[in-house]
């Protein structure tokens, strides 16, 4: 299923989904796409969030990468001056791929505007970024051992999505399902969505951060439910 746009006006100006769509979009062309496919990899290493470094707090050796093996301690850090913490934070704006980058910007600007307008510019930005953190460690603890880079927006969006499902549960959404256009209750689109993501282990996904942030997104929405909409309410 692609959604195509969701029957959910806003009378606000996204500003901070938009301020994300630019950081992500800018990031991608002037830094990763210039690059051959060695230095991408090279790029990701250096910058992205690694189970194995957040877990151990030191960086990845040679070995380690080589091998794809999490053994701390088996030699010097390929990249010593990477900060583990950091990746986390700087993981959320990387990308694998155009295609990667436009589907999760699409997702973005589809369900982002209408939870920035409950949340408000701030409570959004901080929803987006912790959001993005607790679905990094989602799948951090889940493959404590990985050695691969972790990228995408993909798990701070989920948070966006989770807050929206409780949010806006009834409004439509315009869905290419196969060759049809249809236009699927918010809730039910994000229900196969999310249930959708436990047949993705073995693809290269990282389902268990798109499971963590849309629990989280859903759970904070859930607990500030009332006044969220109590806020789209006073925008009307």
């Amino acid at each position: 299923m692609i959604p195509i746009r969701d029957l959910n006006p806003t009378r606000i100006t996204p500003w901070a989904t938009l301020l994300f769509i630019a950081a992500n979009v800018l990031v991608f062309f002037v830094f990763q796409s210039q690059q051959t496919e060695s230095e991408q990899t090279e790029f990701l290493y250096e910058r992205a969030a690694v189970s194995c470094e957040i877990l151990n707090q030191q960086p990845l050796s040679a070995n380690e990468i080589n091998r794809d093996v999490c053994n701390p301690g088996s030699g010097s850090p390929v990249f010593p001056e990477k900060q583990p913490y950091l990746s986390i934070l700087t993981s959320m704006f990387l990308h694998g791929g155009i295609v990667h980058l436009l589907f999760n910007m699409w997702s973005l600007w589809i369900f982002g505007n209408n939870v920035e307008e409950a949340f408000g510019h701030l409570g959004y930005i901080v929803l987006y970024l912790i959001g993005g953190v607790v679905a990094t460690m989602a799948f951090v603890l889940v493959n404590p051992e990985s050695t691969i880079p972790l990228v995408g927006a993909s798990g701070a969006i989920a948070a966006a999505l989770g807050a929206y499902a409780v949010l806006f549960p009834g409004h439509r959404v315009v869905t290419l399902v196969g060759w049809f256009v249809i236009p699927l209750p918010a809730v039910l689109f994000l229900a196969v969505w999310f249930f959708g993501q436990f047949g993705l282990g073995g693809t290269g996904t990282a389902w268990e951060a798109h499971v963590g942030g849309f629990l989280f997104g859903l759970i904070v929405a859930l607990l500030f439910r009332r006044s969220l909409m109590r806020r789209v309410s006073a925008s009307w």
